[in-house]
């Protein structure tokens, strides 16, 4: 859907915060006595907790869906569901805020519906699959808008996003590989603040020359040792820069130089491998865990060019 990243991702990330800091609190239980290890609910608590994220996770994706059609597809007439090609545009960088959000939502519901007491099973298969639900019904309205279109290319992105986190959780029951992303603010945007953003905040999420998808991965858990700190990770990340719109070649006919890809490779932080005995702060660790630690990062470019920073964000 070329620039739908910049529509659905802000609306996501609220939706899903809103759920995990809300959703479980309404229903208090006693001690689990069932030797789960969850430790949060009771029977009838586990069921409560459950239908209230139900009840939310309900109306958050309506309301969502409504504030959608509203702001993006109501100034175009509906039409009969069709596709949309984009894989040639933002040198597929769109596409890692799909895998990358698909990622998140999913390890989020996967978090909200294990504090609620669901078994492994559901926890992984309905809480990690909330993102690709949810993003499909974005396509769906997205096939049916003159102005857009269903992209094959968006679902593919979606389908990695929650089949990285169901996958390892699978494999492993937990993530050893994580999603991230960074972004920083770049001199492009002025080229064109209409598509790339006016002010900081919305140039953060549209710029896609400062923005990066990361997979972090944890280096005891990958080498299955313990010799290493428990939190150290080691990143790969994927970037781009010289986007000025969405094609590539009308780029380079504005700025008069070609777009090109951006690769590196990085020291990170596994977050929520930071022990500490405060509830507060372990639910603050997991929701910033989706940010990329500033760090040194070694940067390749698709032009054979290779830049080292000293701290790269």
């Amino acid at each position: 859907m070329g620039q739908g990243v910049e529509r659905w991702r802000p609306v996501a990330r609220i939706f899903c915060f809103f759920l995990l800091l809300s959703g479980p609190g309404w229903c208090v239980g006693q001690a689990d006595t069932t030797g789960s290890g969850i430790g949060a609910k009771t029977k009838g608590g586990t069921r409560c907790c459950l239908r209230t994220v139900g009840g939310l996770a309900l109306v958050g994706a309506s309301a969502a869906y409504v504030a959608l059609d509203q702001a993006w597809y109501a100034q175009y007439d509906r039409s009969a569901f069709h596709g949309f090609n984009d894989g040639h545009e933002w040198l597929l960088l769109d596409k890692t805020g799909h895998i990358f959000s698909t990622y998140t939502l999913g390890e989020w519901g996967h978090a909200v519906l294990q504090h609620c007491g669901a078994s492994p099973r559901t926890a992984r298969w309905a809480g990690g699959s909330i993102g690709l639900l949810f993003l499909t019904g974005v396509e769906v309205l997205d096939g049916t808008s003159s102005g857009w279109g269903f992209s094959g290319w968006d679902m593919a992105a979606n389908t990695m996003g929650a089949g990285l986190f169901i996958g390892q959780d699978i494999a492993w029951g937990e993530q050893r590989m994580r999603l991230k992303f960074s972004s920083h603010l770049t001199d492009y945007a002025a080229m064109r603040p209409d598509l790339l953003g006016v002010g900081a905040a919305e140039r953060i999420l549209k710029d896609y020359n400062g923005l990066a998808l990361w997979l972090s991965g944890n280096v005891n858990s990958l080498v299955r040792t313990e010799r290493l700190p428990p939190w150290l990770n080691v990143a790969v990340g994927y970037g781009g820069e010289g986007l000025i719109t969405a094609v590539p070649a009308d780029s380079q006919a504005i700025t008069g130089a070609a777009p090109y890809r951006q690769f590196y490779l990085s020291p990170d932080i596994d977050l929520t491998r930071i022990r500490t005995r405060s509830r507060t702060v372990r639910t603050l660790l997991f929701l910033l865990n989706t940010i990329k630690v500033p760090a040194p990062a070694l940067e390749i470019q698709s032009t054979g060019k290779v830049v080292g920073h000293w701290l790269y964000f």
